[in-house]
């Protein structure tokens, strides 16, 4: 079995809400969602916890990150929850929802955020769209799956909705990695989601305005598809969680969890 890093931030006191369980996307680790919302969270009285994929950020298995799929991470999501020791809500941003989905198909869980997701459908319809209309910025995103290095210039495009300060820019790009290649084909057609095996399961959708990687009106698909409420976030970009205006989109998903009494 792989060690998992999973991060936490329980609340300071009273009777704990739900808790939440973050999964983060491609080329990143479970520490995007530690800088503003496990912290924003708890204090808002979640008990929170965020996983880093096998391969990703502390966890085991950096050396065969190629070697993975979305089922393994579906393996390690199952886990994370096993070890929280109750349903938890869970909250999957961009391939994390990939996972998220795959996951419902073998389990159910009290809730579910898909944060800027790769679609059901998978990622041709986005890759075609950035191959032909935008190839640079293309080249150097698809770059970072080999390892190799994309320009300041291309992670902010990818990442934030506008201009960013430098220092940011540079902490983010010296935790940026490598992301599996199976697992990358797997999201683009061979490890796709079955809906008709889903769990149905109380769900909302976000799409980000700005988001250059999934466009939202890919995102206002995926949530018909999988029978989900959909929110656009107006003036925010793909890393919502890392957006100076993060705050506004923390607010949307507990604003949804208060409705459902979560």
């Amino acid at each position: 079995m792989i060690a998992l890093e999973i991060l936490q931030r329980q609340p300071a006191g009273g009777a704990p809400r739900t808790p939440l369980l973050f999964l983060h996307g491609a080329y990143v680790g479970a520490w995007c969602w530690d800088e503003h919302f496990l912290p924003w969270f708890a204090e808002r009285g979640f008990p929170c916890y965020a996983l880093s994929l096998r391969g990703h950020g502390a966890s085991g298995g950096r050396e065969r990150l190629h070697d993975f799929g979305i089922g393994d991470y579906v393996d390690d999501l199952a886990q994370a929850v096993s070890e929280i020791g109750q349903p938890p809500v869970l909250i999957g941003h961009s391939m994390g929802a990939l996972v998220v989905q795959k996951y419902l198909e073998r389990a159910t869980a009290r809730a579910v955020v898909h944060v800027c997701p790769v679609p059901p459908f998978g990622l041709l319809p986005s890759t075609f769209s950035l191959a032909f209309g935008r190839p640079q910025f293309f080249a150097e995103i698809n770059s970072l799956a080999g390892g190799h290095s994309a320009s300041r210039r291309a992670l902010a495009e990818a990442l934030f909705s506008g201009p960013v300060d430098a220092d940011r820019i540079d902490r983010h790009y010296a935790r940026m990695q490598a992301e599996s290649r199976r697992a990358l084909m797997d999201m683009t057609l061979w490890g796709l989601p079955q809906l008709w095996r889903m769990a149905r399961v109380d769900a909302l959708v976000l799409g980000a305005e700005h988001d250059a990687l999934i466009a939202p009106s890919i995102a206002q698909s995926a949530a018909h598809l999988l029978g989900a409420a959909y929110r656009r976030l107006d003036g925010l970009g793909h890393a919502i969680m890392l957006e100076p205006a993060w705050e506004r989109a923390a607010q949307v998903i507990v604003d949804w969890l208060d409705e459902r009494r979560l």
